[in-house]
């Protein structure tokens, strides 16, 4: 069987920010919007002057099975 696997827009997408200089377990936490974790970010190198991050974009999945081909039997 064939499957295809797309982006839900139901689920939404979330962006996240992790700081990643050594000790700092700081992170944005889940956010809507992709500028709310840049934001985060800014204010986190302000802050503390780390200037790493790892960004993480998180989106919902579904997959699908194809229909099969149904073959006339003569």
């Amino acid at each position: 069987m064939d499957h295809t696997i797309r982006h839900e827009p139901e689920g939404g997408v979330t962006f996240e920010a992790f700081c990643a200089t050594p000790g700092c377990d700081e992170e944005s936490g889940p956010q809507e919007d992709q500028e709310a974790a840049q934001k985060w970010c800014l204010r986190h190198t302000g802050r503390t002057g780390h200037d790493l991050f790892r960004r993480v974009v998180t989106d919902h999945a579904r997959v699908t099975r194809a229909e099969p081909l149904h073959s006339e039997q003569s």
